[in-house]
């Protein structure tokens, strides 16, 4: 099935001219054009909500940012719960991507650790291959996490840094090995401008063809000191470069991607033939909060859709926000998880471009 599946989006990809040289040509060497852009959009859109896969657990404990992988035929979702103090991340299962069954937790909070009351954790190296297998890549014999850190109690409360940790196993609620320090901080001296205040959630993917020099990348949300013109903080999307998962470097200058103003955060990758396609959320540079997109061919430059959400509220468990997402296609379907704020409160709710919800009550 992977290689059926991975064989179509190439073909898919090559028919739709999601290739380099054309669009290189184009519209200059890192740049996508808009005729391309246009084609992911018809590609990954999803007009059809399913509904709240993930409900709280209780009134006093919210849900979010989820993490989907798969591993022996059966999916995983890594995604966190707030109970005001801090975060912890659980482990949720499923066999058809529509109903899950909690397992447990795999970070849970310690007392007088540099992370004590803060662990968001997002597994790593998982399958970027649109329509590929999903499943995470061992390296160094372990699987691995990076996970926003922090003492304070209180919702992202304090400065924030991101942490590294190992397991054997990602299928079993068993609590990961966690790196005593984080390996971003605001404090570090090489930090930026845009990241100088506090940092949150990242992604780590492998770069197979080294496009950024290096094997593993970190895309993560940074917040500087400096703000927008209103002088309010503004959350924008950088990149770090590691060798071996544990020590990183940020590159570059500027952000990956930003708006000079409210927040765009909370990366994920899909490869579609020769291009990446990053999801991505925004918020409060326009009303409430909603899912967007990028592409480069390179990882480093990207070229951001100017056209619809891909979602945004519209039903009463995500009117107030409908944001952080992680989309796959399996079998022809594309399903976009994300958090979704409204009457039910703080959940994960799941879209498709199929309309499942009443394929699956006939």
């Amino acid at each position: 099935m992977k290689q059926v599946l991975i064989g179509c989006v190439w073909i898919i990809a090559a028919n739709l001219g999601f290739s380099q040289s054309a669009d290189a040509q184009a519209v200059g060497k890192a740049g996508v054009s808009q005729e391309t852009m246009q084609q992911i959009f018809e590609e990954v859109k999803t007009p059809y909500k399913y509904g709240v896969v993930i409900p709280q657990p209780d009134s006093g404990r919210m849900v979010d940012s989820p993490t989907v992988f798969r591993k022996g035929g059966v999916w995983y979702m890594t995604y966190i719960i707030f109970d005001g103090k801090g975060y912890e991340t659980w482990l949720s299962k499923s066999d058809n991507l529509l109903q899950w069954t909690h397992l447990g937790k795999i970070m849970s909070f310690t007392e007088n650790t540099w992370d004590a009351t803060q662990k968001a954790g997002y597994v790593a190296l998982v399958d970027t291959e649109w329509g590929g297998s999903y499943e995470p890549e061992k390296f160094s014999g372990k699987y691995w996490l990076s996970y926003l850190g922090g003492s304070e109690k209180g919702y992202e409360a304090g400065r924030l840094g991101i942490g590294i940790a190992t397991s054997p196993d990602l299928t079993r609620p068993k609590e990961v090995t966690r790196q005593p320090k984080p390996v971003l901080s605001a404090i570090d001296k090489d930090a930026r401008w845009y990241d100088d205040k506090t940092i949150y959630k990242s992604l780590v993917i492998r770069d197979k063809a080294r496009k950024t020099g290096h094997p593993f990348v970190m895309y993560y949300n940074g917040k500087g000191e400096k703000g927008d013109d209103k002088g309010n903080g503004f959350e924008s999307i950088a990149m770090a470069v590691s060798d071996d998962m544990v020590h990183w470097n940020r590159t570059g200058d500027k952000p990956l991607i930003t708006r000079n103003t409210g927040i765009c955060g909370d990366a994920q990758i899909a490869k579609i033939g020769d291009l990446y396609v990053m999801f991505y959320f925004g918020a409060f540079w326009k009303p409430g909060a909603f899912e967007r997109f990028a592409c480069s061919y390179d990882l480093v430059n990207w070229t951001d859709w100017n056209g619809a959400d891909l979602i945004s509220p519209s039903e009463n468990y995500d009117k107030t926000y409908a944001h952080k997402p992680w989309v796959i296609k399996w079998n022809g379907v594309v399903y976009h998880f994300y958090n979704a704020v409204g009457e039910n409160g703080r959940v994960i709710a799941l879209a498709t471009s199929q309309d499942l919800k009443h394929k699956n009550t006939n």
